[in-house]
């Protein structure tokens, strides 16, 4: 498949930002690295090959963007609400950097956002939070409270960065139209927060896809089993 390399200056990160690009057209589809992952990271694991078929026929595009979380969410240095504001720098980057560039050079009027563990966080907090930009929302393994990550600590910034506080008191109708596959086993450490979100999303009337796999780790063997299943049911 085709990749290649996209670099820039981030002005809301302050930073230089890395992607990997897989595929020259198709639904865009932002995937996110796990915890403290770069942007390398899905396809050193497989994940991007696991899509291989979807990407070589045109169906799909894939941008794998840096993770920010070891100055932000896992950044142990410095205080809880510094974190997540550093948090907020990323989500700017997301919001007005990176989706506009792929919505134009696409033509596209959404985009798609998939993420494995603290990826499928991002991947269900940016969408949820800026439902006008996105189309699809895949998680696979994914936790969605954030508040262990900030000790204590809780303002503004922690309430609407965190999906199981904002969603419960959100309208926006946009989060209606999105199309939502929530992915967890009987295993993962992370089932418990899977099935919390997907209940509030019952509460509200928002439709998704709870998909329990009988099998599997918190591991990427069963997220390369999950990602092309998602893909060929969107």
């Amino acid at each position: 498949m085709e990749e290649s390399t996209v670099n820039w200056y981030s002005n809301a990160l302050g930073l230089d930002v890395k992607m990997l690009v897989f595929g020259t057209k198709g639904l865009p589809i932002i995937l996110f690295p796990t915890s403290m992952g770069k942007h390398n990271e899905n396809r050193d694991f497989k994940l991007i090959e696991s899509a291989a078929w979807f990407i070589d026929n045109g169906f799909v595009q894939i941008f794998c963007p840096d993770g920010f979380d070891e100055l932000s969410w896992y950044n142990k240095n410095v205080a809880p609400s510094v974190r997540v504001q550093n948090h907020v720098c990323y989500d700017r980057m997301l919001h007005e950097e990176l989706i506009p560039e792929i919505k134009d050079k696409l033509d596209y009027a959404k985009v798609a956002l998939a993420g494995c563990s603290f990826g499928g966080y991002h991947a269900a907090n940016y969408g949820f939070r800026h439902p006008e930009n996105v189309s699809h929302i895949m998680t696979m393994g994914a936790a969605f409270d954030i508040r262990d990550q900030v000790k204590g600590h809780y303002d503004d910034n922690v309430y609407f960065n965190n999906p199981i506080d904002f969603l419960k008191n959100a309208s926006d109708p946009d989060i209606w139209k999105i199309k939502i596959i929530l992915g967890t086993t009987e295993d993962d450490m992370c089932k418990d927060s899977t099935l919390e979100l997907s209940q509030i999303l019952d509460s509200k009337g928002i439709k998704h896809w709870l998909d329990i796999k009988p099998n599997g780790a918190h591991d990427w063997p069963i997220w390369r089993e999950m990602f092309p299943h998602y893909l060929s049911a969107r």
